[in-house]
């Protein structure tokens, strides 16, 4: 059976594709050594030569086995190669390297040294410290929720805490702090003093929260930001791996333990993974051409020049991947045979393989469809972590629910359907199995404001159109991600939710975030809350306008956990862990079956009210929704009548779930401005 480039690893070290192989490339390797600064001497490091390995041109390898390597022992090691286009020699970090420590660089090349660890005569992945992954006693993944039932929540990596007098220090939330925020055994370590640290909570799970998406924790060159510039693919983000505790950095264990402990917790995993450009990687130096296209503007021609909607494609900061580029006779990292190959697909294919492996992760977002430019590299990509997520089922013992326990969304904001579903010469494509439903943001926050979105004529269908992503062309609830605002921060109405409401004059913010959250957490979608929208944190690096800019703060503006010690904003945390709650429990919410009962804009009312789930059923949610200044006459002794008022059905009452109350009168209750008043079906015995 023909050996992968994964199988290869196992034993080898192996180099795929060089621009330049005159002369043959060198491993440069020696063991690490304890002190500080991390150093290796000169006259520990071996110079080894790579062979070709048989019946291939483009690999080159060499077994462990001949590289005098002590057992037990972790290394640190770089490739050297002929620089592209030249025969002056360089050190590269291995492409596929599964470890990346940055605190020890090639002083000529820059280039951060790749770690591996000799056990049983193999090479396995390991930390700089010598630290392995451990995921004994995960649950078996039937037992984690399946996709309409989620509440993702979107955490970034830049976390900050308020200085004794009024700075801020910002650093890195590392894998093992956003363990403590699931684990109430698990310390904190960057921010150990925060203001919620101490309390012992595992606040995620408080919040209700059943799949968690990091933004992208693959390693990156970039420093205390949201590292949307992916350096490399197959390695864990040094930076969290390494909090000021550590003596060593441990990224590729400590984010093991983070998924173990999420399972445990039915929490599920997902990754944002950049492909449309990279940042720093090491093929540029080796093999730039079959990679990368540099300056696309002046390559009209070239297949990959384009992105999705016609324009050239952003390089923001990075360096674009190559996907319509293929080379023949070549070594496929993925079925380890030769063939025709695309060598960007196929190298972060491989890297999926490897995170879908050894860190079993529930699903994957996929960073700018439209740079990525190229619907069957994507398939192709969704494909295989579906296969993957099978497998893994299978072997695990799992009866079945692989295909409902794992999703690959799209961002695209353009939001164009063809990537969930396409027909082309007779054969139908699904892309993706979702994609970000940007417009949702968008008509909720015009709804917000009492005002239609600028492509509807009336409010009635801003809000209908928003409560229901099928008004938009989706088939199905798990299709569509819904947010009231994500990391896109940059610009007007995209900021933090509660900016936006400054920023618009509206001063009620408690009370609006608190009517927002009832429409995201009752609409047919996917629920997104992007971390510490849930207790409105606000944005603290701004420009001249008072918006965020892609240079100013858009990704290093940090989560401010500490304001959560103010009154309002952990009364908005609160009313969103009851709305959290009733979503992931709720069948009625699970389901795509929604209807309008009533719709009222007499005497400068804008109410409507919707209901979830089948009529007559033992499992529905009504939301009474006020987008209105309008307060029912009587105050808490008045009342709003929404004729039609289904009756509960035998052994079940109404209860009002923002303020967890039994609700006798529902459908006959006051209601007051800006108010979502959310009613669903309880056992009477336990109202």
């Amino acid at each position: 059976m023909p050996a992968t480039l994964l199988d290869r690893k196992a034993i080898s070290f192996v180099l795929w594709r060089l621009a330049n192989a005159d002369p043959a490339p060198k491993l440069i390797i020696g063991p690490i050594r304890p002190g500080a600064p991390i150093q290796i001497e000169p006259k520990d490091l071996q110079s080894i030569v790579l062979q070709r390995a048989p019946g291939f041109s483009d690999l080159w390898e060499i077994p462990a086995a001949s590289c005098n390597l002590a057992e037990g022992e972790t290394y640190y090691y770089w490739f050297e190669v002929a620089a592209s286009g030249t025969p002056n020699p360089r050190r590269i970090t291995d492409p596929t390297a599964t470890m990346v420590d940055w605190r020890l660089v090639d002083p000529n090349s820059g280039a951060p040294a790749s770690v591996i660890q000799v056990r049983n005569g193999a090479l396995q992945v390991a930390d700089a410290g010598g630290d392995v992954g451990d995921f004994h006693g995960e649950p078996a993944p039937s037992t984690l929720p399946t996709n309409n039932q989620i509440v993702i929540y979107e955490l970034p990596a830049a976390w900050t805490v308020i200085g004794n007098v009024g700075g801020r220090d910002i650093g890195v939330g590392s894998f093992a702090d956003v363990t403590a925020l699931v684990d109430a055994a698990t310390e904190f370590a960057n921010f150990d003093g925060l203001d919620f640290a101490h309390l012992g909570d595992q606040y995620l799970v408080d919040l209700g929260i059943n799949a968690l998406e990091l933004l992208p924790p693959a390693d990156s060159s970039y420093n205390r930001q949201w590292d949307y510039g992916t350096t490399n693919y197959s390695a864990p983000d040094f930076e969290f791996g390494l909090p000021r505790t550590y003596s060593f950095p441990a990224p590729n264990r400590d984010l093991v333990t983070l998924v173990r402990i999420l399972h445990t917790k039915k929490m599920r995993i997902f990754v944002d993974t950049v492909m449309g450009f990279t940042k720093d990687n090491p093929y540029l130096a080796t093999a730039p051409d079959d990679f990368f296209l540099l300056n696309p503007g002046d390559h009209q021609n070239d297949p990959d020049a384009k992105d999705s909607r016609g324009g050239y494609r952003q390089e923001w900061g990075g360096n674009l991947w190559r996907y319509a580029h293929s080379v023949d006779n070549a070594f496929d990292p993925i079925t380890g045979q030769l063939g025709t190959v695309f060598p960007a697909r196929q190298l972060l294919k491989a890297a999926l393989l490897r995170w879908m492996r050894d860190f079993h992760i529930d699903g994957l977002r996929l960073d700018s469809v439209e740079t990525i430019a190229n619907w069957d590299f994507i398939e192709e990509y969704k494909d295989l972590a579906r296969s993957t997520n099978q497998a893994r089922f299978a072997a695990q013992g799992a009866a079945g629910g692989a295909d409902a326990r794992f999703q690959v969304f799209g961002e695209e904001l353009s939001e164009p359907l063809g990537l969930l579903e396409q027909t082309v010469d007779g054969r139908v494509h699904h892309r993706v199995d979702g994609l970000w439903h940007e417009n949702f943001k968008h008509y909720i926050r015009y709804a917000l404001q009492g005002q239609n979105h600028p492509d509807e004529r009336t409010f009635e269908w801003t809000v209908r159109k928003a409560i229901d992503c099928r008004n938009f062309g989706y088939k199905d609830l798990v299709q569509a991600v819904i947010y009231l605002g994500s990391h896109d921060v940059e610009g007007a109405r995209n900021e933090r939710l509660v900016n936006f409401f400054w920023n618009n004059g509206i001063t009620d913010a408690e009370t609006r975030a608190k009517l927002a959250f009832a429409c995201l957490l009752t609409a047919v979608g996917v629920p997104m809350i992007f971390a510490g929208d849930e207790f409105m944190d606000q944005h603290d690096l701004l420009d001249g306008k008072g918006f965020v800019s892609q240079d100013g703060g858009k990704q290093v503006d940090p989560v401010n956990f500490s304001r959560l010690t103010d009154d309002w904003r952990s009364r908005v945390r609160d009313h969103v862990a009851r709305l959290v709650a009733l979503r992931t429990t709720s069948a009625a919410l699970a389901c795509n079956d929604v209807d309008f009962l009533h719709v009222d804009f007499n005497d400068n009312k804008r109410v409507l009210v919707w209901r979830r789930g089948v009529p007559g059923s033992d499992d529905q949610v009504i939301v009474v929704a006020n987008f209105s200044d309008y307060a029912s006459p009587g105050g808490l002794a008045g009342a709003y009548i929404v004729p039609g008022w289904p009756g509960a059905p035998a052994g079940k009452v109404w209860n009002e779930v923002t303020h967890n109350r039994p609700a006798p009168g529902a459908g006959s209750e006051p209601i007051f401005p800006w108010e979502a008043k959310v009613y669903s079906l309880v056992d009477a015995g336990n109202a």
